[in-house]
């Protein structure tokens, strides 16, 4: 069943990743990638694979150890629930970037690569995404933002 959850992960986040970077200006688009919701999938997994096996888990996290952590992940359980967990985090930061780009009126040709480069390498996706809206939003967005103007 393991196996299965693992696999099966991945294909629960590829529909809204497919939205952002196939649909990128539909209006059912931005409303489906604007709610968290959209990360449950993958965190039901999370919950199925830990859900007999709390007390290790908080054992192993709430003391960070290399070789307690190395001995966790190298389970089949583990490394699906530490799979189900990046992946919801990662839809999450994608749709994040999805939204900043809309907002900034980046082309759907620039952003398609980009979330495409988050779900295969999310850190240098994000990084590479956090370069370009340095670059692209306005100078004054901290005045924007907290008088609305």
């Amino acid at each position: 069943m393991t196996g299965f959850l693992f696999e099966i992960t991945f294909w629960l986040t590829v529909p809204f990743w497919a939205l952002m970077v196939f649909a990128p200006t539909s209006p059912r688009t931005h409303r489906i990638v604007s709610s968290p919701l959209i990360a449950v999938p993958p965190l039901v997994v999370y919950a199925v694979l830990v859900a007999g096996h709390l007390p290790e888990l908080w054992a192993t996290m709430s003391s960070p150890d290399l070789g307690t952590l190395r001995e966790f992940l190298n389970t089949p359980r583990g490394a699906s629930a530490v799979w189900a967990q990046v992946l919801a985090w990662d839809l999450l930061v994608g749709a994040w970037m999805y939204r900043e780009g809309r907002r900034l009126g980046l082309h759907p040709l620039l952003m398609g690569p980009l979330l495409v480069f988050t779900i295969v390498l999310s850190p240098f996706g994000f990084a590479l995404f956090l370069a370009v809206r340095a670059r692209c939003d306005r100078p004054d967005r901290a005045t924007a933002v907290v008088t609305d103007e």
